[in-house]
């Protein structure tokens, strides 16, 4: 349970690490919300998958592939918006398989 609690909250800084520039832009509440649950989701996935590889790689590998959805619908609507979603896709799902190693284990 200790471990579960560890990852929301590794999600949760997550979200609000990527959620943070979003508001600054004034950008529709609901793509907030909707950015915010997305990290949390991907810090109870990803320290938890055991691939065998760098936990930044796994992290990496599988936030990009979870956002690719997200990014095929904002595409239509906002082409300027892919290359910061998958900046930190990278970024902060490398991040969240660091993290996920060092506390969870």
């Amino acid at each position: 349970m200790n471990d579960i609690l560890i990852a929301l909250l590794i999600g949760i800084i997550a979200g609000i690490i990527d959620v943070v520039p979003m508001l600054i832009k004034k950008l529709d509440k609901t793509a907030c919300i909707s950015a915010f649950i997305h990290y949390i989701v991907l810090g109870l996935i990803i320290p938890f998958v055991a691939w065998g590889i760098s936990p930044w790689l796994k992290g990496f590998i599988i936030a990009e592939l979870i956002a690719i959805p997200v990014i095929i619908i904002v595409y239509q609507s906002d082409k300027k918006a892919i290359i910061p979603m998958i900046v930190f896709s990278a970024i902060l799902g490398a991040a969240i398989g660091i993290a996920g190693a060092k506390f969870i284990g």
